[in-house]
């Protein structure tokens, strides 16, 4: 039986962009950098050096903070779990499942995305070690989705990321998403969720410019592309009422207080936005024993 198209399958595009950025950052490998990607890198770096100029930060300069972020939070998991399960949904071209698997072999670590996206990143991790995991397949908005959390052992933590997806979507979407998430991840003795958000803009003097270039890519994407959110005590409500019981809002301005041109550590207001692009979630359940 064909399985029917996914209506979200073309954000697959951007997947092509952060697989070329994260390997010319030197934080990947050559496999995940594909033609596409390198095209499209060269098409937006004008674009890219205008806003990390006049803006404070661009798209590419995000990838590395929210990168950098998740890795970290990541590795603590891994430090406190070590019989940890990860669960990568909409993996694109990213390295990180390499990494871990090969800086940490013991860990069941899986990755998922469209069959399109799937069968492009299998071919590339095989390309390195024939023995790399098939990258799974399922459309994280049907029932298929519960099936893939069915291959985990619910007697272990889980963990589950997404990087560069969930502003994709309406908060409508959104809602379903992180409730089929905490629905089929109740079974699990821990489960934790970590993902990036771009929020709203507003304490950028050219959110203006900002809203005009997401609008863009909404429309390559073929997306909903919107930012959601303006303080960070907004979004840990949304993701309460989704069933998580504990949500942490990570700032760069908090996670990277220094700037080269900063004498000492700035304040910071954790409940209100410091004016970061991007914030990283770490939310998560515990099992009722």
């Amino acid at each position: 039986m064909t399985q029917a198209l996914s209506e979200h399958r073309h954000i697959s595009f951007t997947a092509h962009y952060t697989g070329y950025i994260w390997y010319s950052m030197g934080i990947s490998h050559s496999v995940f950098a594909t033609r596409k990607g390198k095209f499209l890198a060269r098409l937006v770096h004008p674009l890219e050096s205008w806003a990390e100029k006049n803006v404070g930060g661009s798209m590419r300069s995000t990838l590395k903070q929210r990168h950098i972020m998740i890795d970290q939070h990541l590795d603590q998991l891994i430090a406190q779990y070590p019989d940890l399960q990860v669960l990568e949904i909409a993996c694109g071209l990213s390295p990180r499942g390499w990494n871990f698997r090969k800086k940490h072999p013991e860990i069941d670590y899986r990755e998922l995305d469209l069959p399109d996206m799937a069968k492009i990143k299998t071919q590339a991790l095989q390309q390195i070690d024939q023995q790399s995991p098939e990258v799974l397949t399922a459309d994280i908005f049907t029932h298929d989705f519960e099936r893939i959390f069915h291959g985990f052992d619910p007697e272990r933590p889980l963990v589950v990321i997404s990087e560069g997806l969930i502003n994709y979507f309406d908060k409508t979407l959104l809602n379903k998403l992180l409730q089929g998430i905490t629905e089929y991840g109740a079974v699990f003795k821990e489960l934790h969720y970590l993902s990036d958000i771009y929020p709203e803009p507003v304490k950028n003097r050219l959110a203006q410019f900002i809203w005009t270039s997401s609008k863009l890519l909404k429309v390559m994407s073929r997306s909903a592309f919107t930012f959601h959110f303006q303080t960070p005590t907004e979004l840990q409500s949304f993701l309460l009422n989704t069933g998580f019981q504990e949500v942490d809002v990570v700032q760069p301005a908090l996670y990277f207080p220094l700037n080269s041109d900063e004498s000492v550590i700035p304040f910071h207001n954790t409940e209100e936005h410091n004016g970061d692009l991007v914030w990283m979630i770490h939310a998560q359940i515990k099992k009722q024993r």
